[in-house]
């Protein structure tokens, strides 16, 4: 027996009977000879957190654009706490943390600089729109590997496409929205109590939003910290969650209508305030305009930056949206000085 075969061994032993278990997975799209030490979906996170977009994570924005500050979120402190949050969940109720891990490792990799900023102004200029979600798991599928993708498990790629809310609904029966495993649905929500409680911890810490001002109904209903509010939502999640009944991650409706309010709240006080807009619409004019800059440049653009492996078929706009999606913010900017600002002569 390989060790691989012992640990799924354990996994139908110890995990409850709603876990989505390694040797059950759908498997890959290009079958493969599987790992004689890890379960598939352990090597799914390996294979992420080994590849270059997961590393480009810590170049890229959460909220606050290019951050000098060593305290404010990037995306890949952003992945880490939803991992945190997500796999306290998924061992409380005895489900399968590697497959949690994995969707968690792989969910944003396909957003762009700048954070929404960015894709939104890609949505507009992309001939049939963008979005981050579709982006990640063209990473996962295609980009990585110089055109051959990472080969991930079904299930963990169908984890990376369920996780995104928007403003829209957090707890969904649409088996649209719904993930296919009990961990997948885990993810979705975690993500959003990981991003309402550090976005407003970096809101603070950015003096843009007075702690004072945040409703009284939310505090008493999810706490007066950081880890009051995560305590609280964790252990809802826990508790409020119907395996035998609907097999679905669930949490209790006070504890969700303050989660939703808490949201609406940054949107009010920091995602949608001039002074944060401001900077997103200086970031978004960056974009548009290396946009236009390559489109005008396509066999410059094609010689120096066409993404590897990406097949000419697939065209001009979807590899430059391949291209700007991978940027850092850092490296936006570079780009855009190089392209568009004048070049500093150093006088000896």
């Amino acid at each position: 027996m390989t060790i691989r075969e012992k640990l799924e061994q354990d996994e139908e032993r110890v995990l409850s009977r709603f876990a989505q278990k390694s040797r059950d997975s759908q498997g890959r799209d290009r079958p493969e000879p599987p790992d004689p030490v890890r379960p598939i979906f352990q090597h799914d996170r390996d294979r992420i957190i080994h590849s270059k977009a997961f590393r480009r994570l810590a170049g890229k924005t959460q909220v606050f654009l290019a951050p000098e500050g060593d305290h404010y979120r990037t995306r890949i402190t952003h992945t880490l706490e939803v991992a945190q949050i997500a796999r306290t969940v998924t061992r409380a109720l005895g489900l399968n943390e590697s497959l949690t891990e994995a969707i968690v490792m792989g969910h944003d990799l396909g957003h762009t600089p700048f954070g929404h900023a960015g894709e939104k102004v890609l949505a507009k200029l992309m001939p049939g729109g963008f979005h981050h979600v579709k982006q990640s798991l063209r990473v996962v599928e295609v980009l990585e590997n110089e055109g051959q993708g990472l080969n991930l498990s079904v299930e963990v790629r169908d984890g990376i496409l369920k996780h995104s809310k928007g403003k829209g609904h957090v707890i969904s029966d649409n088996p649209n929205l719904m993930a296919m495993t009990l961990e997948g649905q885990i993810v979705r929500i975690a993500d959003i109590v990981a991003y309402v409680n550090h976005d407003l911890d970096d809101a603070v810490r950015g003096k843009v939003v007075d702690p004072a001002s945040v409703p009284e109904a939310i505090l008493n209903t999810l706490g007066r910290s950081h880890s009051e509010r995560i305590s609280r939502m964790v252990n809802d999640m826990v508790s409020a969650s119907e395996l035998e009944q609907k097999r679905q991650i669930r949490m209790t409706e006070p504890v969700l209508d303050a989660l939703i309010a808490l949201r609406d709240f940054l949107y009010d006080t920091v995602y949608e305030r001039p002074l944060i807009r401001g900077e997103f619409e200086k970031a978004q004019r960056i974009i548009s305009e290396l946009w236009a800059y390559f489109h005008a440049h396509a066999d410059e653009f094609h010689a120096r930056h066409w993404p590897k492996g990406i097949p000419e078929s697939d065209g001009l706009s979807r590899a430059v949206a391949d291209f700007i999606t991978g940027m850092t913010d850092r490296y936006a900017l570079r780009v855009y000085e190089e392209y568009f600002l004048p070049h500093r002569w150093e006088v000896y």
